[in-house]
């Protein structure tokens, strides 16, 4: 019984992991669409193995390094692969030109933060919960971002071909690793003393659930990402640990 507690956790873990090599194997074949909704899926199921571990009491030291190691490929490599076939295939950037480096080397640092953001998070990861991250999450960087962003770009090709996504796409990939490794607190997904901000997490949840499994409304996915982003930045500024 001891192994199977575990098991079930770790077992989220492992098909997270492999979601995140198929996205990267599916945007090399040109499906840009079906990589970033595989990588919303690996967001949905890095909640359940969380919710899981938490209530089967079946966290381990195994099970945060390799839950890691899943989110590094998930949320980390995977969108950082699809941010640069997306400049390709949707920006129309040329592989020859400098904008293709500037690029390439914008997702490199993507996916170097997202590393060093999650060591620095194993590093704590024994000590006392607050409440807070140090840093925006990984799994909101890549998957509720990221991908979100190149689904919008590919249901919306107009918008996509009137912006100067040369330019948007490369600012987008640092700013959000600057995001990773920054010391700004940003609020975990808890229940909290305000029932307003449990009402909001769970609505968001819920409308995330529903938009990747029927792999609708990109541009709801990215809204909740978005604002979830800039309202968690402000709590972490304007609020006390709790």
């Amino acid at each position: 019984m001891s192994v199977l507690r575990y098991t079930i956790p770790n077992s989220f873990t492992a098909l997270s992991l492999l979601l995140g090599i198929a996205s990267i194997f599916t945007t090399q074949l040109g499906d840009l669409e079906l990589a970033g909704w595989i990588i919303v899926w690996c967001g949905l199921l890095d909640v359940v193995d969380g919710v899981s571990a938490r209530l089967l009491k079946a966290t381990s030291s195994f099970g945060a390094e390799f839950d890691s190691m899943a989110d590094l490929v998930a949320f980390g490599v995977a969108p950082a692969v699809l941010m640069l076939n997306a400049g390709l295939q949707l920006g129309g950037i040329d592989v020859e030109s400098g904008q293709f480096w500037v690029l390439l080397a914008a997702v490199a640092v993507f996916a170097l933060a997202g590393a060093m953001r999650l060591a620095r998070f194993n590093l704590v990861s024994d000590q006392p919960s607050t409440g807070w991250f140090t840093g925006i999450p990984i799994t909101a960087a890549g998957g509720g971002l990221v991908a979100p962003i190149v689904l919008v770009l590919i249901h919306y090709p107009d918008v996509a071909a009137s912006l100067p996504l040369h330019l948007y796409l490369p600012v987008i990939m640092f700013v959000f690793a600057l995001l990773m490794i920054s010391r700004l607190r940003f609020p975990k997904a808890k229940v909290r003393k305000s029932n307003l901000f449990n009402a909001f997490q769970m609505v968001s949840i819920l409308f995330v659930y529903y938009c990747g499994i029927t792999r609708s409304w990109p541009e709801i996915l990215l809204g909740i990402g978005v604002i979830l982003l800039i309202s968690g930045i402000i709590a972490g500024r304007i609020t006390r640990d709790s």
